[in-house]
């Protein structure tokens, strides 16, 4: 049986609570957030309590922590669990920025305590799957890559003043799991263009983005964002593995190759069925099977044999430090309206 802690009792800290909970491996051995609202919480499902996280850590010496505070707090508390020998699961993004992100990377790799970083999406069984189908080779060579995040964010959630501010937007709040997606199918973004627009709410921030993506193997990309307009257009609804979303079926993310194009979720495989045959000729569809599994019991039984040593982890701080630049990148590219490298982010 291993120990977990879980630092931070916001929304996500509380779900973390009950995978670890549910689960048959593992032991919840204490949870720690400032808030006093937390001790109540915490007697209800019979964990101890704490409220300074370092003290949590020191008094339990778990097996495992995860870190689930605000952006801001990530290094801290990573480095706190790093310090302590303790192999942590830092929730999305690593840090708010990408020296900061270096800082955990670097710790993490010269003292060998490894770092999960939880880009839960990689763990969703439609997600593994695209990967492994563009490995495989059922597209032939990977050409293009087009997606969309496109949803109606309530006006209740705009009354928090620095949800209509610079940074407030869909760039710095969602895009990161798709750019972490992308990443993790097509391969390491090498530059980006973006363009926004403020005119559906007039608020400061973006409430719309266009964005073009190059890929460091020259497959092409686009995506479109938007948390203004009626859509089950996001992974959240059309995968069926996001918390607190309804499910409608749908497709998100649509690979293109030279050979075939995949539709994700939906894992519809298109191809031709004719070794001659060209755009004149009708396509065949099949439906990828997937395992049935869920995400994010997906996500905390690998953390839990990243613990034991079992494996490494399949987001590590530098991989998630990738994907925040690249992040930070598309951020840059369309407050700078040019062409930006990932590589400028990173140094």
């Amino acid at each position: 049986m291993l120990r977990l802690v879980v630092i931070g009792a916001g929304l996500i800290g509380r779900e973390h609570c009950t995978l670890i909970r549910e689960h048959p491996g593992a032991d919840l051995a204490g949870l720690a957030d400032i808030s006093p609202e937390t001790g109540p919480y915490a007697k209800e499902i019979r964990a101890p309590y704490f409220s300074d996280f370092e003290r949590m850590l020191d008094e339990t010496n778990p097996d495992g922590a995860i870190v689930a505070v605000p952006n801001k707090l990530h290094v801290t508390a990573g480095r706190a669990c790093l310090s302590r020998g303790i192999p942590c699961l830092v929730e999305k993004p690593i840090a708010d920025t990408v020296q900061s992100a270096r800082e955990l990377v670097e710790l993490s790799e010269r003292s060998e305590i490894p770092i999960l970083v939880g880009h839960h999406r990689r763990h969703s069984p439609d997600v593994r799957e695209a990967r492994r189908l563009v490995e495989a080779g059922a597209l032939g060579e990977l050409v293009a890559v087009n997606g969309m995040w496109l949803a109606d964010k309530p006006d209740d959630y705009f009354k928090v003043e620095w949800r209509r501010s610079p940074g407030g937007g869909p760039i710095l709040i969602n895009l990161i799991h798709e750019i972490d997606c992308l990443r993790f199918i097509v391969g390491e973004i090498a530059s980006v263009r973006a363009f926004t627009s403020n005119a559906a709410r007039g608020f400061d921030v973006e409430d719309t983005v266009s964005i073009a993506l190059r890929f460091e193997n020259g497959v092409l990309g686009s995506f479109l964002m938007s948390d203004a307009v009626a859509s089950p257009y996001t992974w959240e609804v059309t995968s069926g593995q996001a918390l607190y979303f309804p499910y409608q079926p749908g497709d998100c993310y649509f690979l293109a190759g030279r050979n075939g194009s995949l539709a994700v979720p939906s894992m519809d495989l298109w191809r031709h069925d004719g070794v001659d045959m060209a755009w004149q000729d009708p396509l065949s569809r099949q439906r990828i099977e997937l395992d049935g599994s869920r995400t994010y019991r997906n996500q905390i039984e690998h953390f839990l044999a990243v613990v034991s040593g079992g494996e490494i982890p399949i987001v590590t701080a530098r991989d998630a430090m990738m994907t925040l630049a690249a992040t930070l990148a598309v951020e840059t590219a369309a407050r700078e309206d040019r062409t930006i490298t990932v590589q400028e982010m990173l140094t």
